[in-house]
């Protein structure tokens, strides 16, 4: 029988409540999660690096016109509001299991 452990790297209190954000829809917006947060971005950035590189989270960057529009009946947060595509989003996900 396997003891169960917890992982410190995702147990930490900022990257457990990234992993709880993403963990409720497909992806969320880095501007999403750093003001849901309270985080800085320098702050914010740092952490999804620590969880991307163990494989926890995926990041896509591109301008905001490329992120998709919710599908009618389930919003997703972070939904970009601005028609301004010449600024620059990070889209996050969990990783594929």
């Amino acid at each position: 029988m396997s003891t169960v452990r917890f992982d410190d790297l995702i147990h930490a209190p900022t990257r457990l409540g990234i992993v709880s954000l993403l963990a409720a829809s497909q992806w969320a917006d880095f501007k999403f999660i750093r003001d849901s947060l309270g985080l800085s971005d320098s702050a914010l950035s740092k952490q999804l690096t620590i969880l991307e590189e163990a494989g926890y989270v995926q990041s896509a960057k591109g301008s905001s016109a490329s992120v998709p529009a919710p599908q009618p009946g389930s919003p997703l947060p972070g939904t970009p509001r601005s028609n301004d595509t010449s600024r620059r989003s990070r889209k996050l996900s969990p990783a594929p299991a």
